[in-house]
């Protein structure tokens, strides 16, 4: 009983923190990883969405999310500087395939359903366009992640296939990873549109 009374405030501590006008989204730092760490580590060991380690240290965490430029890295913080969520996003290959982005993003479990994942999204998109890459593409998108799945999609991105049973889910078993897509330039998007049709 008490851990669901201490879930239920953690609920309304967050409700609290996020709403519209008060979320922003700002570069991070490494002053904020001390917030981040325990989002990742509760998102890892859920183990429904990222396939990431269990065991990762603090500073290991810091080297893999804190992307570097080209890349960039931001979070989603409250009124009172809490952090709500990250994203880290950049070239999703280096040189020849340095033109497609990628990005990842965390928003912490209790946090979620307020719309932070979306104006995350919007941001990553934003900097992609604004830094010239010709689309974004996302590696792996678990199937069963409906509502990231639906997130993307009515961001204009577009499952390009799955690959199937790619994926260790805690619950589920082996599921479905996408490959999702959105071009950026439009010389780029009636080839893409034709390949989801497909």
């Amino acid at each position: 009983m008490g851990h669901l009374a201490d879930h239920a405030l953690t609920e309304r501590r967050y409700a609290a923190r996020v709403s519209p006008h008060s979320l922003t989204i700002r570069e991070a730092t490494a002053a904020d990883l001390l917030q981040f760490i325990p989002i990742f580590q509760a998102i890892v060991a859920a183990g429904e969405t990222y396939a990431y380690p269990e065991n990762l240290s603090d500073a290991e965490i810091g080297g893999l999310w804190l992307e570097k430029p080209p890349g960039r890295c931001v979070v989603a913080v409250g009124a009172d500087g809490t952090v709500l969520g990250s994203a880290k996003m950049g070239p999703n290959r280096p040189g020849r395939g340095a033109h497609i982005a990628t990005a990842s993003f965390m928003v912490a479990p209790a946090a979620r359903g307020r719309g932070i994942g979306r104006r995350l999204g919007k941001d990553a998109l934003r900097w992609a366009r604004e830094q010239g890459y010709a689309g974004m593409q996302f590696n792996a998108v678990v199937e069963t992640n409906r509502a990231a799945v639906h997130l993307w999609q009515s961001l204009g991105f577009a499952v390009m296939t799955t690959i199937p049973e790619a994926f260790g889910h805690s619950r589920l078993g082996w599921v479905g990873l996408h490959v999702m897509y959105q071009a950026l330039v439009s010389k780029h998007a009636d080839r893409v549109s034709d390949t989801a049709r497909r």
